[in-house]
């Protein structure tokens, strides 16, 4: 028996290809339509970006705790959370969780060493890629970055929340985040992370000017193989 994933969840496009990515990868592990128990919990957005708004990651925090409370009353094992911004609250939360987190940010920093990148070009919402949280990650690993400039950062924020979390896909979308990349690219990174957990429905290795670190399929991924890890005798 493979372990009980939960699934912290915030936007409801990047918790679908997380909990999909989980679902169909799984047959590689465990067999033809197989994969692990997975429940998963979301509040609405809009209870989230209340507290977003306002940097009130403590309020944020518990958001994440009443879902990981439910989730482990559903009998999960440990939680993961496809949403890479309102991890900025998991300091509030890990010290009071009933369950063990995968931290997203660990597990695209790893998957960038194993890949031999050096310098990573940093794509996601305005208080994601202002914050911390892969800049302590990666340096933890001797890893540079590189942030958008203002102007992008604001053109990458407004396509996230009016677009992308909404389900609506543009070709001029693709083409600012093109753009931006390209230029992060001249300043000398080799990789980007894709740190908002929809920006991969959007763009990927195919029609990026840096190869990608996919946030939303890495944790999937990361998910099923401590699922399967953990229940080996």
């Amino acid at each position: 028996m493979s372990r009980h994933i939960g699934v912290v969840a915030c936007s409801a496009e990047g918790a679908a290809l997380c909990y999909r990515t989980i679902c169909l990868e799984g047959s590689r592990l465990l067999g033809a339509h197989d994969h692990p128990e997975i429940s998963m919990h979301t509040h609405s957005l809009a209870r989230y970006m209340k507290h977003v708004g306002c940097g009130d990651w403590a309020g944020v925090g518990e958001l994440m705790l009443s879902s990981a409370h439910k989730l482990a009353a559903c009998g999960a094992d440990f939680l993961i959370c496809p949403d890479n911004t309102i991890h900025q609250a998991l300091p509030h939360v890990e010290p009071r969780s009933p369950l063990p987190w995968l931290h997203i940010a660990d597990v695209v920093a790893d998957r960038a060493i194993e890949r031999g990148f050096t310098r990573l070009a940093l794509t996601g919402t305005r208080s994601l890629v202002d914050s911390d949280i892969y800049p302590r990650k990666l340096q933890a690993r001797g890893l540079e970055w590189l942030r958008p400039n203002e102007s992008e950062r604001e053109a990458i924020d407004r396509i996230i929340f009016d677009e992308l979390v909404n389900g609506v896909f543009r070709p001029e979308a693709v083409s600012c985040f093109q753009r931006v990349i390209a230029r992060m690219k001249q300043e000398g990174c080799d990789g980007v992370v894709l740190g908002c957990t929809e920006i991969p429905l959007i763009m990927n290795d195919g029609n990026s000017p840096l190869p990608t670190l996919d946030s939303t399929r890495l944790l999937a991924r990361a998910a099923l193989q401590r699922a399967v890890r953990d229940s080996e005798p």
